[in-house]
């Protein structure tokens, strides 16, 4: 029997999407509105804070924090060295200078351990992302961050409703940031949003939204802006996402707990840990495998799995591969990007169709 092309993800809509859009559409107001404002309050509610500026996408809202921070040239901002690329772009496109923090080998988070030897007196914050749907160990971070006065930005596109110790990824740190992007746990297609429960924060972030704009005075701006808004129309797709919260999540839940059970403990293939107190929704399905036991390269191993109809995205290249970046080469970054496979991780994934995806892949072990 002929088997479907298995995409590494899609967006799945679960409820009134389409019908908050038209709506939204027949409303006029395809800009700001009601969504908009419906959407920051509910998201930022749920995760218990105190502020929600949605944004027109994930990296505006990396960006916005940098920019409310007043983060620019002589400032160094401590990265880790396997991420996607969008918070090393800001930190860059504001002028400052990314500092490369190697990677825990096992949660393939940022590792505590070394930030600290990485400060300097021109640091002025930490950026910590939240690979795959895991949250950085954030008690020894804000440790850390209070003692030599710097701010934390949390990136947590790929995180959206993880836990660590019970409390939401984007809360920890001054600013939360995150992403609705197609195949994000929360999809838009695109869209972003940054989170605070420091007032002031929020209030000089919202009018750098709005092209520095002050607010009740029309066309009179006080500060560089920009318009990073999100549009009504973006947001009424997010609602009808947010109203089914409980099946999206439970749905994520499923997925991730099949594939543990196809590949734990399977002869190389090392899967991302979570420590006891992350309790995560996993973004996407992320396996390190060692070439040791496969046949060829990584990319040998995704265009076999190809092949067989199943799509998948490598790892984040290591920094210290693109020039651009001016990255040294961090070992276990360096190890991890070369040797990540993301499999297929979207909701409507079956329990037949993980089955195969892992057996196609064990297949190719030597």
């Amino acid at each position: 029997m002929k088997r479907d092309f298995l995409p590494w993800t899609k967006p799945i809509l679960y409820g009134q999407e389409k019908v908050y859009l038209v709506d939204a559409l027949d409303s006029t107001w395809i800009s700001g509105g009601q969504y908009v404002n419906k959407f920051e309050e509910e998201f930022t509610r749920y995760n218990g804070s105190h502020y929600g500026i949605t944004t027109s996408n994930g990296t505006t809202a990396l960006q916005l924090a940098l920019l409310g921070m007043d983060i620019g040239p002589d400032d160094e901002v401590i990265v880790p060295g396997f991420t996607f690329v969008a918070p090393v772009n800001m930190v860059i496109g504001a002028g400052a200078t990314p500092v490369y923090v190697d990677i825990d080998p096992f949660t393939w988070c940022i590792n505590p351990d070394l930030i600290e030897k990485s400060i300097t007196d021109k640091t002025k914050a930490i950026i910590v992302v939240h690979v795959y749907g895991n949250i950085c160990e954030m008690d020894i971070i804000k440790k850390l961050a209070q003692k030599h006065g710097l701010s934390i930005i949390e990136d947590a596109a790929e995180a959206t409703f993880s836990k660590y110790k019970g409390k939401y990824a984007g809360t920890f740190g001054d600013i939360g940031c995150f992403s609705f992007q197609a195949t994000k746990t929360i999809a838009m297609g695109e869209g972003g949003l940054v989170m605070t429960d420091n007032e002031k924060l929020y209030n000089k972030m919202k009018i750098i939204r709005d092209h520095g704009m002050r607010q009740g005075k029309r066309y009179w701006h006080d500060m560089i802006g920009y318009n990073f808004r999100l549009t009504n129309l973006q947001a009424a797709v997010g609602c009808g996402q947010l109203e089914n919260l409980k099946t999206v999540l439970s749905d994520r839940k499923r997925v991730y707990e099949k594939y543990i059970k196809c590949l734990a403990d399977e002869p190389g293939i090392t899967l991302q840990c979570f420590k006891p107190e992350v309790d995560p929704i996993v973004w996407a399905i992320a396996v390190k495998v060692d070439l040791n036991i496969f046949s060829g390269d990584r990319d040998f191993l995704m265009k076999a799995l190809n092949d067989v109809g199943i799509e998948t995205r490598p790892g984040f290249y290591p920094l210290s591969d693109m020039p651009l970046y001016n990255a040294p080469l961090l070992p276990v970054s360096y190890n991890v990007g070369r040797n990540v496979i993301s499999l297929p991780s979207f909701t409507s994934l079956t329990g037949e169709e993980i089955v195969f995806i892992c057996d196609q892949l064990k297949k190719l072990r030597k």
